[in-house]
């Protein structure tokens, strides 16, 4: 099993939700988060002055996956949030030792 953490943005996340779930993947974890990267935020002008946002929102993905469909959800996530522009995001992906499902006690992929 691998966990997958996608950092995309905001406006990606109705339709990578939507890939996922059409992947057999409805659950999974988000958290609204800010940073940047190289991109360093951006500057915007409000009533005639100019100010810097150094952080951006960002939308944070995070799904527990079976091994053999990893590289096919990460091809679908990254295909969606690819804008071509700085700032599409990243993706990391760990091992996973274990899953428990609380409920049944369930263990393994089974608990997905």
């Amino acid at each position: 099993m691998k966990k997958i953490e996608a950092v995309v943005r905001v406006e990606k996340l109705e339709e990578i939700t939507e890939a996922l779930d059409k992947f057999g993947y409805p659950g999974m974890m988000i958290t609204h988060i800010e940073g940047h990267g190289r991109q360093k935020g951006l500057s915007e002008q409000f009533r005639g002055r100019e100010y810097k946002v150094n952080f951006l929102p960002k939308i944070k993905i995070e799904i527990v996956v079976k091994d053999g469909d990893v590289e096919k959800l990460v091809k679908a996530i990254s295909g969606i949030a690819r804008t071509g522009e700085i700032g599409d995001g990243k993706i990391f992906i760990y091992p996973v030792e274990d899953t428990i499902r609380i409920r049944t006690g369930e263990k393994g992929e089974g608990a997905i």
